[in-house]
């Protein structure tokens, strides 16, 4: 399912009416070449720019005098309109470029020429630094006539000039066989082992009977070894692949190795100390994600900047926001919260996962005989109101939570109680773009069932975990769920579009009857009320098998009431069973994991990896650990650690899926600001950011322009355009968030 989808802009809108014609002249092209006139040796045309650019002929050239001070990418740009492109047909887009003075990047984009300005294929090199020659191959997706070939000069303080020739879009050029490098064929947790935990590779090899293997210490001493077992063709990765269990070694060591079959491992740890770092990082992830605050760099050196959405120009701002046209009549203060993902939007049915799980978090640490609640709590995640003397993650979930509440239709208006689904931008914006740098007019979408119950379940919630620390936000929380609850029983069905993805992505779901089920059991769990006992009782959802091979995420949210009826300690009858249910789904997911190659709880039908299937492997890894907290059986707390393996670097690429955890990492997650790849100086992604990991679909240009074909594991790529396999959200990141905290307690 198409859940988000955050398209990188090839330019605005404004650009249809800000255009200069170059001068005219002839022009030529041969059947396969799709621009006309890129080698500029008489002429300019049929090329323009923006109105503030000064550009003419320059030795052969095409030259661009840039002004400073303009905001954005597409705010200074030459382009080429009314190129064909056929779907399905690989093309070689090369160019030569340079800047003066050196280091500006340019954003080089074919995308369509009229709304939505979808962009196929983008590349921002640094000029003269990264060279002076440019040449790449994608896949065009689609079948057009009114595609663009555009340069985006913009968006710098300084003027400078900017130089180009030799620009090619030649159609019918053998693809580009994309091949990722995997390293070693030994398949390591790049991380850490737990001393008393499980220990288990992975080797990729062509043999079919069993190999030696060694574990080597940092100095080269062999201190363990052993036999590979083979288990065949896995097939989420096409490979032949052999088993490697060296968990009867328990000694802690930094820098150890696998060798088997003349290969060597990525070097990893075994010891607790990373994943302590882990629990703390994976939170710390929210604090940058903020709007409607300046970030602090004293906090998170390398991070720090500006307000965003606050009403200070460019920004038009979250204070006062109207709707849609045609949506109401009022207008919303929708200031705070947390940024949902790459894009500047935020997301009540996003947010609402997001917020449960990191209160489940601290929850389940309250409760679980492995609890470490202190481990999150005040001073551990060093943010501005750490010293107050609630925990810190409760603060940080706070920011999310007062969002949320604004996010409540007023009384008197139509649908009252109810809530907005979402607040972005009127259109998508381009990449890198700051948070205080976002010219676009904000948005309130309609109000939706589905956003409505996320309200209810997670103030509901919210309720029982701040009483003891604030009891007048705990009774505005609870009021405000009781009236979301009362809203969404009097409109039970109004649903979300499938079409509203312009300027934020959709997160459209027609099915709320897990949604009524999650809200229901969280105001039970607070209130211990009849009615809502009625209601969790009654729900078919609530004997319903609800824990399939792709696990729950913002749209299957029944397992949000299961688990932590399950956990949280309640009188409701027939809890037993409750209990029996969650033991069973860890149950198929622990058989799921003894059977795959790679050792992951994550199996979907024909290994079509799903959107962000990263985090559906630790919240299947979530229900093993809560199978533990609730029996005390070993083999689910292995299961629940075993899981992090294939986020640290044991699978089929090699790599860690957690920005700045082993040895080789993902850390160009799409995103706005995380954007070093596109600027180099803005920031990676910050340590501990998870990434959104293989997804079959590869809906993103960039993905299709190199995965045609993928299989499962495969389908990924650590790059910024690719915003169907690698982007970062805020409910990924709270699945790792609870994993991390888990696997840290059992040290």
């Amino acid at each position: 399912m198409n859940k988000r989808r955050t398209a990188l802009l090839s330019l605005t809108a404004l650009l249809a009416t800000a255009l200069t014609a170059l001068p005219a002249g002839p022009a030529g092209a041969d059947e396969v070449e799709q621009v006309k006139n890129g080698t500029f040796d008489t002429t300019t045309a049929p090329w323009w720019t923006t109105s503030n650019l000064t550009a003419g002929l320059s030795d052969g050239r095409l030259c661009a005098d840039v002004p400073g001070g303009t905001t954005n990418r597409w705010d200074a740009a030459v382009g080429q309109n009314d190129i064909t492109l056929v779907k399905g047909e690989s093309y070689r887009f090369s160019f030569s470029a340079t800047g003066s003075p050196e280091g500006h990047t340019v954003r080089a984009v074919v995308g369509l020429s009229v709304a939505p300005y979808d962009t196929y294929y983008e590349v921002s090199p640094q000029l003269s630094v990264s060279g002076n020659s440019y040449t790449y191959t994608f896949t065009s997706p689609v079948d057009t006539a009114q595609a663009q070939v555009g340069f985006q000069v913009g968006g710098g303080a300084d003027a400078w000039r900017f130089c180009m020739d030799d620009v090619s879009l030649l159609g019918g050029v053998p693809p580009e066989v994309y091949k990722p490098d995997t390293g070693p064929r030994v398949r390591v947790n790049q991380v850490a082992y737990l001393p008393s935990g499980p220990k288990n590779a992975t080797l990729v090899t062509d043999a079919t009977e069993s190999l030696p293997w060694q574990l080597k210490s940092a100095g080269g001493t062999v201190v363990a070894r052993g036999s590979t077992v083979p288990r065949g063709e896995d097939g989420s990765s096409g490979q032949n692949v052999h088993s490697i269990d060296f968990g009867a070694y328990r000694t802690a060591g930094r820098g150890l190795t696998l060798t088997a079959d003349g290969q060597t491992s990525r070097p990893f740890d075994i010891g607790t100390g990373a994943y302590d770092k882990l629990r703390l990082d994976a939170a710390k992830y929210y604090y940058t994600q903020r709007s409607g605050v300046a970030i602090r760099d004293d906090l998170r050196p390398g991070y720090g900047r500006a307000a965003g959405h606050v009403d200070v120009a460019p920004n038009q701002g979250d204070g006062k926001v109207p709707c849609q046209p045609g949506v109401c009549d009022y207008t919303l203060d929708v200031t705070g919260g947390w940024y949902d993902a790459g894009d500047h939007g935020k997301y009540v049915v996003n947010g609402g996962i997001s917020t449960w799980e990191l209160l489940s978090t601290y929850e389940r640490e309250m409760y679980a005989r492995t609890g470490e609640v202190e481990k999150l709590g005040d001073g551990s995640l060093r943010i501005p109101e750490s010293g107050n003397r609630v925990p810190d993650i409760l603060d940080e979930v706070r920011w999310e939570l007062e969002f949320l509440l604004k996010m409540q239709v007023p009384d008197g208006k139509p649908l009252a109680g109810m809530a907005h689904h979402k607040i972005h931008d009127e259109q998508w914006t381009g990449l890198p773009l700051m948070p205080s740098d976002d010219p676009q007019k904000r948005e309130l979408h309609p109000p939706t069932t589905a956003a409505t119950l996320n309200l209810a379940a997670t103030a509901a919630q919210a309720a029982r975990v701040y009483r003891p620390y604030d009891r007048q936000f705990a009774a505005t929380a609870l009021a405000a769920a009781r009236k979301a609850w009362e809203a969404a029983l009097a409109h039970p069905d109004v649903l979300a579009s499938e079409s509203d993805g312009i300027g934020g992505g959709t997160y459209a779901d027609s099915d709320v009857s897990d949604e009524f089920y999650w809200a229901a059991a969280q105001l039970y769990l607070t209130t211990g009320e009849q009615k809502f006992q009625d209601h969790v009782l009654k729900s078919p959802v609530h004997t319903a098998d609800i824990f399939g091979p792709t696990g729950f995420d913002w749209a299957r949210t029944a397992a949000a009431g299961r688990l932590d009826l399950a956990l949280v300690p309640n009188r409701l009858p027939g809890r037993d069973k409750v209990r029996q249910s969650v033991v069973r789904g860890a149950d198929r997911y622990l058989a799921t994991l003894k059977a795959h190659p790679y050792g992951l709880p994550y199996a979907p039908e024909g290994n079509k990896y799903d959107w962000g299937s990263s985090h559906q492997v630790l919240n299947n890894a979530v229900v093993l650990a809560t199978a533990y907290d609730i029996t005390g059986s070993a083999k689910y707390r292995d299961g629940a650690v075993q899981s992090m393996d294939y986020i640290l670097g044991r699978n089929a690429l090699n790599m860690s899926y957690v920005t700045g955890y082993g040895e080789v990492n993902a850390h160009n997650q799409h995103s706005r600001w995380y954007a070093k790849q596109l600027d180099p100086n803005l920031p990676s992604p910050p340590d501990g950011t998870l990434s959104g990991g293989p997804n079959s679909s590869i809906q993103d240009p960039f993905a299709q322009s190199k995965l045609q074909g993928c299989v499962g594991q495969f389908c990924f790529i650590d790059d910024i355009q690719s915003w169907s396999t690698n982007e970062h959200t805020i409910n990924w990141n709270a699945a790792l968030a609870r994993v991390a905290a888990f696997v840290a307690g059992q040290s």
